[in-house]
Parts: C-alpha cells; sequence; structure tokens
C-alpha cells in the first residue's frame, strides 16, 4: 500500500501596511517636531551658536548609540562648512583618543537622557584638558547637565514608537537641531558659494564652480586627430584608441574641417562595402 503524499503546509499570508496607519503615524511624527519648534529655548540655541562661531579650536561631538551617528553626521556638516569639527568617541577617548583634545577646544555631549555611562566617565577627563563642554539633551533634569558649562535642551514630547522607546524623534530633532546651526553658522562666517564649493570638489557644485573647461579637455596629443586626405581604414587605430568616439579631420594648419564618427564608420562600411578601403576621412567626414 503506497504512502500519502504530505501536505504542503499552507502558505503565510503576506503582511500588509495600513495606509491608513502609515498616514497617521507622519502626522503623529509632524505633530512631535512642532512640538520641538514651539518649545525650543531660543535663548539657549543662540548662546550656543554663539559660542561654536566663536571657538578657537576644534569643535569635537560625541554620543553613543543612535545620538552618536547623529554627532557624526552633524560634525561632517560642520567641516563641509570649513569648520574645524571632529567625532570623539567616548569608548576610544578614554584608552587614548582623548589625547587630541585641547584647551581651546569645544566638547559637544549628544545625550537623549543625559545619563548616559560613557558620557559621564568621559566628562571629567575631558575637563581635566581644560576642553569646554556642551550638553544638548531631551530630559529635563539629568547628570550632564549640572557638570557642562552651557547646556541646551531639545524639547521632546514623545517618540513616535508605540512604546515611548526607539529613539526616532528624539534622533530626528537632535540632526535638525545640529544642521540648522551649521547653516546659521554659514551665514554668520559669510561663507561664499565659491568656498562652499572648493569643499566639495568632486560635487555638482564644486564641479562647476572649481573646475573650468582647461581641466578637464583633452590636450593636442590626446586628440584623435587626421588629415583630410588619410584613408579610413588607416585611421581606425586613431579613432578607437583616443577613447573620444570620432577623428577630428583638420586640414595644415591645425583648424577643423570636420569629425568622422565611430558611428559614420559604421555606416560607411554598410554602404560601400569593400569600397571603404579606397575611401578617404575628408570624402565622408561631417563638415
Amino acid at each position: 500500500m503506497g504512502s500519502l503524499a504530505p501536505i504542503p503546509p499552507p502558505k503565510e499570508a503576506l503582511a500588509l501596511v495600513n495606509p491608513n496607519d502609515l498616514l497617521n503615524l507622519f502626522k503623529s511624527q509632524q505633530k512631535y517636531l512642532n512640538f520641538f519648534f514651539q518649545n525650543l529655548d531660543l535663548s539657549q540655541t543662540l548662546a550656543f551658536t554663539q559660542t561654536l562661531l566663536n571657538a578657537q579650536g576644534t569643535i569635537f561631538l560625541t554620543g553613543v548609540g543612535k545620538s552618536g551617528f547623529v554627532a557624526q553626521k552633524i560634525s561632517q556638516t560642520l567641516v563641509s562648512l570649513g569648520i574645524r569639527s571632529g567625532f570623539l568617541s567616548p569608548v576610544d577617548a578614554l584608552h587614548g583618543d582623548i589625547g587630541i583634545l585641547s584647551s581651546t577646544d569645544l566638547l559637544i555631549f549628544f545625550s537623549k537622557s543625559g545619563n548616559t555611562e560613557e558620557l559621564l566617565r568621559l566628562v571629567p577627563c575631558a575637563k581635566a584638558k581644560g576642553a569646554f563642554l556642551i550638553s544638548v539633551t531631551s530630559s529635563e533634569s539629568n547628570l550632564l547637565v549640572n557638570v557642562c558649562d552651557l547646556n541646551v535642551h531639545l524639547p521632546l514630547e514623545r517618540e513616535l514608537c508605540p512604546f515611548d522607546l526607539a529613539p526616532v524623534t528624539s534622533t530626528a530633532i537632535q540632526m535638525v537641531f545640529g544642521d540648522t546651526v551649521a547653516i546659521a553658522l554659514m551665514g554668520a562666517k559669510n561663507l561664499s558659494r565659491e568656498e562652499y564649493a572648493a569643499n566639495h570638489p568632486a560635487g555638482r557644485i564644486g564641479k562647476s564652480l572649481i573646475f573650468k573647461v582647461k581641466d578637464v579637455m583633452k590636450k593636442q596629443n590626446e586628440l584623435p586627430v587626421c588629415k583630410e586626405g588619410d584613408l579610413i581604414m588607416d585611421q581606425l587605430v586613431e579613432l578607437t584608441s583616443k577613447g573620444c568616439g570620432c577623428l577630428l579631420v583638420i586640414d595644415d594648419d591645425y583648424h577643423l574641417i570636420g569629425t568622422f564618427t565611430d558611428g559614420d564608420l559604421r555606416r560607411t562600411l554598410k554602404a560601400s562595402g569593400e569600397g571603404i578601403f579606397r575611401l578617404t576621412v575628408g570624402e565622408m567626414c561631417n563638415r
């Protein structure tokens, strides 16, 4: 008696995102961000921005976890504006990296709670180096506030997370705060478009403002040139080796007469067949 075929397991239904729930989440996040904007202490923010503007040394930022990633990003924004900045890992700092800190530097602590153990351990070491300490936190009362020279409170109604735990709103306001201050510094320093482009030579702005035609153009010995009396088949190497996709047909005074492209080569070969061996570039070039 044959065995019964195994019954395939039921297919699991794909989980779907409720569009209304998604829309409500975005509305809630907007509400929480508006709470931040409406309750941010401008006097604290101004003192913070002015301190960064007048910094004589390097502006270091530090943080743990998600706040650490935000601190790194803000530091990179400052650097892109020509402001001396860097990220100081609180763990690595206690194992030698704090040697980079000096008495003219600022050290900004980004922390939602302000009670992060790794940051608190860093405080006395940074104070011993003579650095000016700033806390940027979202808890009303915390340990960092009591040990830093300047404090900024980032108002947080709650996290978007349904458990009010995952740092998704607190990190958003940290990023908005830091990048907005960076642009305020950019304005106060009267950073020009050209100066900004100089810090982004590989970007679109940098390429459009820094590089001139002469910087990217091919020089004379790099050009695929030929004379109009040259046979087409004798110029194949010149056509393909210079990477331009065409031949520049010139006269004896190096004036441009016309062009002959690799597309012209294919069309000429199709139309003339073996006759292409007798044709000159000048007969088929685009004038």
